[in-house]
């Protein structure tokens, strides 16, 4: 993965209560490193596989399935890569209450 290759987060919708984001990651591309501040809640908007950097060298893989959606507390630090050969997609709802 080359360092310029970066998730696109879009901004959807934001009040007081909840965030919402647009992922879309081109093949291979990377979040960054990041601690969530709030709990929040995953809709992947394909089917694919996401690999998850958990630090210290420690890598697990996620499967995901279009509109089933996982939740996450506040806290988790990591960083989100596309592990499949097209673009990835999902909605994270940030729980901000």
């Amino acid at each position: 993965m080359s360092a310029a290759t970066a998730a696109v987060g879009t901004l959807k919708a934001e009040d007081d209560n909840v965030r919402v984001t647009e992922w879309r990651f081109p093949p291979g591309a990377a979040t960054g490193w990041h601690k969530h501040e709030y709990d929040y809640v995953v809709v992947p908007l394909l089917d694919g596989q996401l690999r998850i950097d958990l630090g210290g060298g420690n890598f697990t893989t996620s499967d995901l399935k279009r509109g089933v959606p996982y939740h996450r507390p506040v806290g988790v630090e990591h960083d989100v890569i596309n592990a499949n050969a097209y673009e990835f997609a999902f909605l994270e709802v940030e729980l901000k209450r």
